[in-house]
């Protein structure tokens, strides 16, 4: 739990560039294509992927804030989850065109989570209400085996507090 709470403020207090990768074949790391939810590390099934993404693109036209899921085993050629995460951030936007506001990692293999908020959300939300709704919604349920209901508790209260 500390060590969620930790990186969870490391990367909600620190500037993206901060962490600056040295430039890696990031189309060799990552996949070449993203939707709402990613769930490499086969947590979920198919059913509830199909209802996440569906909440996540229609709450995403009432938002206008995209909320992607990604789930990995693995964050190799990385060492910890913020570095994997913020590159991820990066990879997407740059190759891929994909703008997101908010962007969850989950690695059950590892046992950790890093959410990662843009600027253009902090009028709506602040860092802190940010990590509360993680540790209160999410972690809980994580730590039960419950992914699903975690990130569906989770980001239907991170949708309320951004609408």
């Amino acid at each position: 739990m500390k060590k969620i709470l930790f990186l969870l403020t490391i990367v909600l207090f620190l500037p993206n560039h901060f962490f600056a990768q040295t430039e890696t074949n990031m189309s060799a790391v990552f996949a070449k294509s993203y939707d709402y939810v990613n769930d490499f590390e086969k947590i979920l099934n198919s059913g509830q992927v199909k209802t996440l993404n569906d909440f996540l693109k229609s709450s995403e036209n009432k938002t206008k804030s995209k909320i992607l899921i990604v789930t990995t085993s693995s964050i190799a050629p990385y060492t910890d989850l913020t570095d994997y995460s913020l590159a991820l951030d990066k990879y997407m936007l740059a190759k891929l065109k994909i703008d997101t506001s908010i962007l969850i990692v989950i690695s059950k293999q590892l046992r950790q989570i890093q959410v990662q908020g843009v600027e253009k959300i902090r009028a709506k939300m602040s860092d802190q209400e940010m990590k509360d709704i993680i540790t209160t919604y999410v972690v809980p349920e994580l730590k039960k085996g419950d992914y699903y209901k975690g990130l569906e508790q989770g980001t239907k209260q991170l949708i309320k507090k951004i609408e």
